[in-house]
């Protein structure tokens, strides 16, 4: 099954409560969620109060994505404040703090994830695999949206494809940056089963067309 994840990153923020909710009528699965820190990517976005309240007004799950450095610390707050999927990256701390980080997020009772960003290779995900309830395979340089989308990352999307078929295939695969109708068929035929898309999802006349367009 393909899944739809919109980034709310290209919602309307005066509008976000009538944005997030519309995501069920037209057929999304996740709702996606940048947390970024000024830190780990030069930009900042929103954190932990935010998450509560867009707990409040949805039932999709909420696909957390933190851009963060040292995650470890604030992995319980997220968890808390309702994520259904947590996702932090390999590169944002140490192997030992990475892990540790992963078995809080499931002791929680959430699903664990990790990302990678365009320059880290495949082989970095397999220290977490078996921790791992989905891993996020960046397509563009975290911290922005509306960026192009680096068709370069799919050698690598194949690999983590076959590490999870041959490890953990419950493991969702997930791709985030410059997706739209023409590049999600791409990440498709190259292993993904999630897309994170924004400013094509949002920016569609027709939001539950699109989804119709590239989960189908």
């Amino acid at each position: 099954m393909i899944k739809i994840a919109p980034s709310i990153l290209s919602a309307d923020f005066v509008n976000l409560e009538r944005d997030i909710r519309a995501l069920s009528g037209a057929g999304a699965h996740y709702v996606h969620v940048d947390v970024m820190d000024g830190h780990f990517v030069p930009n900042i976005t929103i954190g932990i109060p935010v998450v509560a309240a867009i707990r409040k007004i949805t039932e999709l799950p909420l696909d957390v994505h933190l851009m963060i450095d040292r995650p470890l610390r604030y992995v319980d707050a997220f968890c808390k404040a309702g994520s259904d999927i947590l996702t932090i990256h390999v590169e944002a701390d140490t192997e030992d703090n990475t892990r540790k980080a992963l078995e809080k997020i499931r002791a929680a009772g959430v699903r664990a994830a990790i990302s990678v960003k365009p320059k880290t290779p495949a082989e970095a995900v397999l220290p977490f695999l078996p921790l791992c309830d989905l891993i996020l395979v960046m397509t563009v340089e975290p911290g922005f949206g509306g960026q192009s989308f680096m068709e370069d990352m799919m050698p690598k999307l194949q690999k983590i494809r076959a590490y999870i078929d041959a490890q953990n295939p419950a493991c969702e695969l997930e791709v985030d940056g410059g997706i739209d109708a023409e590049t999600a068929q791409i990440c498709r035929k190259n292993g993904a089963n999630v897309l994170v898309a924004g400013s094509a999802y949002f920016g569609a006349k027709d939001p539950a067309q699109f989804v119709r367009q590239v989960t189908t």
